[in-house]
């Protein structure tokens, strides 16, 4: 039997810790996977990873196209799938449908519910729940019992890079000041795009009790620390799947299982709470992780196959085709060069 092709498609670094999990499922099973990017990432596949030019891919014809990216070329032969890049953290353009895709595969129940409304009502994607591949690799440091709070505790500062939604500049005098006594220990980590000025004000913050982590994938953090503290940020949700606190500041979409705050000077209560953890609040995270990502094993990635294979069993259409999307895809034919036949 032939080996199925695969084609793992990004357009920021953080697309390799998202579907690098699905490259080893597919590998697993004997298949084959390569890479494409449009943007940034590239240059850090490591040996044995496939990268492949537009024309390359066309002669490759893969089965599927995987992608956490919001969009893909449509000229790509293959199921397009999305995995999304994160989890909803009120922006608004999580449920977002562009008309590229041809499956979601959601991370839970509640973006489940939401994308199957509106798949009901347009009828030209299909929409199958999986889990997160990111989380593959870590579920089980993320998850089982939770430690004990460290002495010193540590913290995690983490913000999005979106001027409307970031705290950084707001909460930096605090940050400055809470990084100097050793009471806790930091590790900051931002957005890839954030302002550079922003960027460069916390590194030059960097002292024995403060450092700037540049991890492209936050979870390599999430068993390094007690807390979390961001705005509105997807990273926030991944988090609290390893049932710790997280304080926010102006979250879009606040709930029990966040601690949010409005103005600096709420910051150093908030997280002498977190700190606390106090039974309502630990109660609600458990709750939250569960309707967001009940998955626990650490299989996603092989969910996301199983998806492919029951929508191209299913005869790989859906009830209706896909929109047009005249000028979204020749901004992307603009961005990749590509102006062949479809």
């Amino acid at each position: 039997m032939s080996r199925q092709h695969y084609l793992l498609y990004g357009s920021e670094r953080y697309a390799l810790a998202i579907l690098r999990p699905i490259q080893d499922a597919i590998r697993a099973r004997g298949d084959e996977a390569a890479w494409f990017f449009d943007g940034p990432g590239a240059e850090d596949l490591v040996e044995g990873e496939k990268l492949l030019t537009v024309d390359e891919v066309r002669r490759w014809n893969p089965l599927a196209v995987i992608t956490s990216s919001n969009a893909v070329p449509h000229f790509f032969p293959g199921v397009k799938v999305e995995t999304f890049h994160g989890f909803d953290a009120g922006k608004p353009r999580h449920i977002y449908v562009r008309g590229f895709f041809d499956l979601y595969c959601t991370t839970g129940p509640r973006d489940t519910a939401k994308f199957n409304e509106i798949a009901d009502r347009v009828g030209h994607f299909t929409v199958i729940e999986t889990g997160f591949p990111k989380l593959d690799p870590f579920m089980k440091e993320i998850s089982g019992p939770l430690p004990a709070v460290r002495k010193p505790p540590v913290i995690l500062y983490h913000s999005t890079f979106s001027p409307s939604w970031s705290a950084a500049e707001t909460l930096y005098d605090e940050v400055k000041r809470l990084s100097r006594d050793g009471r806790w220990r930091w590790i900051v980590t931002f957005h890839p795009k954030m302002k550079p000025e922003t960027t460069a004000r916390y590194k030059a913050l960097q002292n024995e009790f403060l450092s700037f982590a540049e991890n492209d994938n936050i979870l390599e953090l999430f068993p390094q620390v007690d807390m979390m503290c961001s705005d509105t940020s997807s990273a926030l949700n991944e988090f609290l799947l390893t049932g710790k606190p997280v304080v926010t500041f102006n979250n879009r979409r606040p709930g029990p299982q966040l601690i949010d705050i409005h103005e600096a000077a709420q910051f150093e209560p908030a997280i002498e709470r977190a700190l606390a953890r106090p039974p309502e609040l630990m109660q609600a995270i458990r709750e939250y992780g569960d309707a967001i990502h009940p998955y626990r094993d650490g299989h996603s990635s092989e969910r996301v196959l199983q998806a492919i294979d029951t929508f191209v069993a299913a005869g790989g259409r859906n009830r209706r085709r896909k929109p047009w999307n005249f000028w979204r895809k020749l901004k992307i034919r603009r961005r990749i060069g590509y102006w062949g036949p479809a």
